[in-house]
C-alpha cells in the first residue's frame, strides 16, 4: 500500500509558513484576551476571526464532531477542553491549543497562562512553576531536534528537563505528531524516552512537539463531554506546543512569531528562516 513520505520538499516547507503564521497570530490574540471575566468562547471566536482574516480556516473544526477553533483546558483539565461560557477566574491555570489550515497546509500550537491572583500567591507560584517547566521542556526538545540524528532523542531531552525540575508527571497516553497536509500525521513525537530511535532527523521533517505535564499522577479520564482529558487526582496540568520544520539550513519554529529565536537562545541554537 502506498504510504506518503513523512518528509516534505523545500517547496512544501515554504507552503507551510502561512499556516504556522496564522496559528501564531490566532493564539497571540487569544492570549491577549485571556483575563478574569473573559470566557473561553470569547477567545475561540477571536481566534477564528484572526485565522479567517488571514485566508485560512480553523483546522480543529475539521476534526469530526468538533466545532470550535480552540481547545481551552483549565486547572486539572490537561487537553481537549471544549470552550464554554464559564468566565476565567483569578488564579486559573489555562492551556489554549489551536491551529490553522492555509492552502491545504496545517499549523498547531499551544500555550499555558496562569492568571494572577494576589489573594493566593502560593497557588499561583506553584502553577507558574508547572507552566514554566513545561515550556522549558518544549524548548529543550526543540533545541535537541537541531542536532538530533533520530527523532526520539527529542523525547529524551524533554524528559530530562522535566525530571530535573521536580516531581512532575509526563503524560504518556498523549504525544506530539507529524504535521503537514493534515494536522495529525506520522511520526509520533514522544515526550519521554522510548526503546527505539524513531525516524531520521533530516530536511523535510515537520513535527508538532507538545509536552503535557501534570503536578501529580499521570492517570487521566475523559469527561462526559467525550473530549476533555482531566487528571484523575485533580492535579493541575500544563500544555505547550509548537510546529517545527527541519530544512537544509537548520530549523524554523513555524508557529512562533519570531521563528523560535527567543526560545532557543538559551540553548545556543539559532533558527534559520525557510528559504
Amino acid at each position: 500500500m502506498f504510504r506518503r513520505s513523512i518528509y516534505k520538499s523545500p517547496a512544501e516547507l515554504r507552503s507551510m509558513r502561512a499556516a504556522g503564521a496564522a496559528t501564531a497570530a490566532a493564539l497571540a490574540e487569544a492570549r491577549r484576551l485571556l483575563r478574569p471575566g473573559a470566557t473561553p468562547l470569547e477567545l475561540d471566536a477571536a481566534a477564528e476571526r484572526v485565522i479567517r482574516g488571514l485566508g485560512g480556516r480553523p483546522n480543529f473544526q475539521l476534526v469530526p464532531d468538533y466545532r470550535h477553533t480552540l481547545c481551552v483546558s483549565v486547572d486539572d483539565d490537561v487537553v481537549h477542553g471544549i470552550p464554554g461560557e464559564r468566565p476565567f477566574r483569578a488564579g486559573d491555570i489555562v492551556s489554549v491549543d489551536g491551529g490553522a489550515e492555509v492552502d491545504g497546509w496545517n499549523g498547531d500550537a499551544a500555550f499555558t497562562v496562569v492568571i494572577p491572583d494576589p489573594a493566593r500567591p502560593e497557588v499561583v507560584a506553584a502553577r507558574e512553576a508547572l507552566s514554566a517547566v513545561t515550556e522549558a521542556a518544549l524548548w529543550q526538545g526543540i533545541a535537541a531536534l537541531a542536532s538530533a540524528r533520530h527523532l526520539n532523542e527529542v523525547g529524551a531531552a524533554i524528559e530530562d528537563r522535566i525530571r530535573a525540575e521536580g516531581q512532575y508527571g509526563i503524560l504518556t497516553d498523549y504525544v506530539g505528531h507529524g504535521i503537514g497536509r493534515t494536522m495529525h500525521e506520522e511520526p509520533p513525537v514522544f515526550n519521554y524516552r522510548v526503546d527505539r530511535r524513531g525516524p531520521a532527523v533530516k530536511p523535510g521533517l515537520v513535527v508538532a512537539i507538545e509536552p503535557m505535564v501534570v503536578a501529580g499522577a499521570v492517570e487521566t479520564f475523559i469527561r462526559d463531554d467525550e473530549w476533555t482529558v482531566t487528571t484523575a487526582d485533580g492535579a493541575d496540568a500544563a500544555h505547550w506546543e509548537h510546529s517545527v520544520a527541519v530544512h537544509a539550513d537548520g530549523l524554523w519554529v513555524l508557529t512562533a512569531e519570531d521563528g523560535g529565536v527567543a526560545g532557543l537562545a538559551p540553548f545556543g541554537v539559532v533558527p534559520v528562516p525557510i528559504p
